[in-house]
């Protein structure tokens, strides 16, 4: 059994009891980890805090992970509050609505910025302000998709992001291992999420994934949990740069 007893973790995504970022939230905590839990904005509070009492000892916080001010103000926090820090899981991506169910070819220019600014920068921003941190080494974890090498119609500038996403891991993944701090990213497969929601055809592409993959089924929030949770632990210790597919093989298919 893996445990997390007397390590620290910051997770970053919580939206509701759909994310990504409340799967992993969750196995954290039963390894025994102390977490601290960051929400967007005031729209989400409530929602955040309700999760969060569910989880006894963790605590929430707000961070616009697009605004640094936002950032330094809560890492301050987690120093005083914590002292260190020892895993980072970023579960955050966003692009404009209409850049998404628009063709690609007419992305706009703030559309484009937005996606790479919410969805890849805000790692390397969270990642700067946690390793000094993570005085003994540490974890740092983002969320992909398979649309950052496949075409996956109406993902669109969200998989470009994701592309950059996938690069920036392998570069923080060489600047920071020299501080014994491993990055890694999850490319999970097509999950109903409020983020996926924005997404044309989800269900169409659910029907496919779980049709054509070896598993013969859609992958669950609590999946990718575990596997945060083995990349949270000592067990991925030699594991960094990488990008871990779970989709239930589907990135294996070929026609």
């Amino acid at each position: 059994m893996i445990t997390l007893k007397g390590r620290t973790a910051v997770v970053f995504g919580l939206a509701n009891k759909r994310s990504i970022a409340w799967a992993i939230a969750q196995k954290l905590h039963a390894a025994g980890a102390q977490l601290a839990i960051g929400y967007q904005n005031e729209r989400l509070r409530q929602d955040a805090e309700d999760l969060v009492a569910e989880l006894p000892g963790a605590e929430a916080f707000q961070c616009d992970v697009s605004v640094d001010a936002d950032i330094d103000k809560l890492f301050a926090t987690l120093k005083e509050r914590y002292g260190k820090l020892d895993v980072l899981v970023h579960s955050v991506a966003y692009a404009p609505a209409e850049d998404l169910k628009n063709e690609f070819v007419y992305t706009s220019r703030e559309g484009f910025r937005m996606a790479h600014d919410v969805s890849v920068y805000s790692l390397i921003a969270l990642s700067r302000a946690a390793a000094p941190l993570m005085t003994d080494g540490g974890s740092i974890m983002t969320m992909t998709f398979i649309g950052a090498d496949k075409v996956m119609q109406n993902y669109n500038v969200m998989g470009v992001a994701k592309a950059a996403l996938e690069s920036t891991v392998r570069y923080l993944a060489y600047d920071l291992g020299k501080h014994k701090i491993r990055v890694n990213a999850i490319s999970a497969g097509p999950i109903k999420t409020l983020a996926a929601r924005g997404i044309g055809g989800l269900g169409d592409m659910l029907r496919l994934h779980a049709d054509r993959s070896p598993l013969k089924r859609n992958v669950e929030q609590a999946e990718v949990g575990n596997t945060a949770l083995f990349l949270a632990s000592d067990l991925s210790g030699a594991i960094t740069g990488e990008t871990i597919y779970v989709d239930c093989g589907y990135n294996i298919m070929g026609f």
